[in-house]
Order: structure tokens, then C-alpha cells, then sequence
């Protein structure tokens, strides 16, 4: 076997990878989605850019809900979820201010982050092997349950404002960053709850993030062989027959 033909079949499990984060039938281009929303999120303070991020982060939710065929009832919810994010994101780029609706987007975003990960989870328990998809699938699973308590928090500030200790109106990068530090149990301790139900929230956050790596991502990663990979080892690198 000459050394190109074994760099090239060692080099199609990073190709088939790339390729996943481009395709618009892969859970990687859902994760690309999640990060690109929330570098977007924690790079603008302006209403009117948050009022984009809500419909990226929508956008994200239903292409999540496309890839893992969720029932046709959910993908129209996302749908409509959008849209509304979207005449919200316009009516603040006119400038015709502050709307009342802010509150039920967040509290249909944050519903539709919570269907997102069980609409995941139930793809990926129904296939036969774990594969790249399903790494990738559990991965954003966990992002979006993030993203869950992100929105369930400024739903929660939007219905009785404020949200965190200090008085000042929360903002959609605050809630990321309150969330997946709480999600991760790292607790930096710069943002706090003003009080319940939102205390409350933190606490059941704390507990899903530790039971999810615990029991779905490491049983996942656990359970993944490439099995294409050991496949294609090169025969110098294969361990000598037994005599």
C-alpha cells in the first residue's frame, strides 16, 4: 500500500467531519450554528441585535428539529416562533421600540429549546450505531439545554424584571453566560439569581447538566468505535500475527 493511498484513507474520517459542519443534514451544522448565535449574542448589546440573535437562535432550534425529524406539529411551532422573532427583530430596527411581546417569544423559545433535545435524544436512541451523527447529535443536546435555561431566565425577567442581583435589566449574553457556567456547575459567582423561582431554575440546572454528561454524552462517547477507522489502520502500524 503506498504512502499517499494511506494518508488519503487516514484523512476521510477528518474530510467526513468538515463535512458534517457544512451540511444542512448533519447535527454539526447545528453545532455551528449554536456558537456562531451566541458569539453573535455576547458581541452585541444593541435591542435590535438581540432581537437578530432570537431569530438565529430560533433558526438554529428548527433546523435541529428538520435534522432529528421531529413531529411535523413541532417543526410548525418553530416556525411560528420565528416568525414572530422576526417581526420583533424588525419592528427594532425601524426603531418603533420596545414591545410587549418580548416575554411570550421567550417563554416559545424557551419551550422549543426543551422539545429540541428530547426531539434529538429520541433520533439518536432509535439508531443502531453510534456514529459521528450520533457524537455530534448528544453534543447538541447538551448546548441546547443551555440554551433552554438561557431563554427560561429572560423569560423569567421579562415577566418580573429583574432576573439578577443588581437591579439592571438582564441581557441575552448575560443569560448565556449565567447559564452554561451553571450548566457546568463552574459557578463564577459575578451573576445571581435576585431570588425564586429563578434560584430555583439554577439549582435544576446544576443537577440536568451533571446527569446529562454522567448518563448521555459518556454513554455515548463510551459506546462510539470507529470502526472505519481501525479499519483503515495502515498494515505497517497492524500488530504481528500470533505464532
Amino acid at each position: 500500500m503506498s504512502t499517499t493511498h494511506t494518508r488519503s484513507k487516514l484523512h476521510r474520517p477528518v474530510k467526513r467531519l468538515l463535512l458534517a459542519f457544512v451540511s444542512l443534514d448533519s447535527f454539526g451544522s447545528v453545532m455551528v450554528l449554536i456558537l456562531a448565535t451566541y458569539a453573535l449574542s455576547v458581541s452585541v448589546d444593541a435591542a435590535w441585535g438581540q432581537s437578530l440573535v432570537l431569530v438565529l437562535q430560533i433558526a438554529t432550534v428548527w433546523l435541529a428539529l428538520r435534522i432529528a425529524q421531529a413531529r411535523r406539529n413541532v417543526i410548525l411551532m418553530a416556525s411560528i416562533a420565528l416568525a414572530l422573532a422576526g417581526v420583533i427583530a424588525v419592528l427594532n430596527v425601524v426603531g418603533v421600540g420596545e414591545t410587549d411581546l418580548a416575554a411570550p417569544v421567550f417563554l416559545v423559545s424557551a419551550l422549543l429549546y426543551f422539545i429540541a433535545p428530547i426531539s434529538i435524544l429520541r433520533a439518536l436512541i432509535s439508531k443502531s450505531q453510534v456514529d459521528q451523527e450520533t457524537v455530534l447529535g448528544a453534543i447538541d443536546a447538551y448546548l441546547l439545554v443551555g440554551m433552554f435555561f438561557a431563554y427560561t431566565y429572560m423569560a423569567l425577567g421579562a415577566i418580573n424584571s429583574p432576573f439578577f442581583q443588581g437591579g439592571e435589566q438582564e441581557t441575552v449574553a448575560q443569560a448565556l453566560f449565567f447559564s452554561f457556567t451553571t450548566l457546568t456547575t463552574t459557578g463564577y459567582g459575578n451573576l445571581v439569581p435576585a431570588g425564586n423561582p429563578g434560584q430555583s431554575f439554577a439549582v435544576l440546572e446544576m443537577l440536568i447538566g451533571q446527569l446529562f454528561l454522567v448518563t448521555a454524552v459518556a454513554k455515548v462517547i463510551n459506546a462510539w468505535r470507529p470502526t472505519r477507522w481501525k479499519a483503515e489502520q495502515p498494515a505497517d502500524d497492524a500488530p504481528p500475527d500470533a505464532p
